[in-house]
């Protein structure tokens, strides 16, 4: 955490030398302050930092997919004449722990068309989605699983 804070300071001194308050300026202060640390990495110690930041790119493209390809399902069964829906409430076993983990996972999955976060058990080891395209409950667990559980908890553990 340290140096991500680093990073927003040498992204702010960076706004501060070009002298532009700009949305895009601090965006590549941003990506030169990840390089000035990524060269004086061994100068830090080893760090979760450098490893964390592609983790969390290609969960958010992987996310952006996930809701593009969400949407289009979507759209296509509501502008069709012919209804695709399957509905049905999933009982899905987590493997995050902490309310964190559970609550970002149950949000992320409510933002997507089709699905909605119901409950969470009182153990916090279940939590209940209703999905709209349910064909197969078994497939539809391991495709959260080994899709959006799987990738949010890389990046937050």
């Amino acid at each position: 955490m340290n140096q991500l804070l680093l990073n927003i300071l040498l992204a702010i001194a960076w706004v501060l030398l070009v002298g532009e308050v700009e949305f895009e300026t601090f965006v590549e202060g941003l990506i030169v302050g990840y390089l000035i640390l990524w060269i004086s990495r061994s100068a830090f110690g080893g760090s979760k930092y450098f490893s964390k930041i592609p983790v969390t790119i290609k969960f958010i493209l992987y996310f952006i997919k996930e809701l593009i390809m969400a949407n289009l399902k979507v759209a296509f069964d509501i502008i069709t004449p012919k209804d695709y829906m399957n509905p049905g409430i999933i009982a899905f076993p987590l493997d995050a722990k902490t309310d964190l983990e559970i609550t970002l996972f149950a949000n992320l999955l409510t933002l997507t068309p089709g699905t909605l976060s119901l409950d969470v058990s009182s153990d916090k080891k279940i939590l209940y989605v209703h999905a709209l395209y349910v064909k197969d409950a078994d497939s539809f667990r391991s495709e959260l699983k080994n899709g959006l559980e799987k990738r949010l908890l890389e990046v937050l553990r």
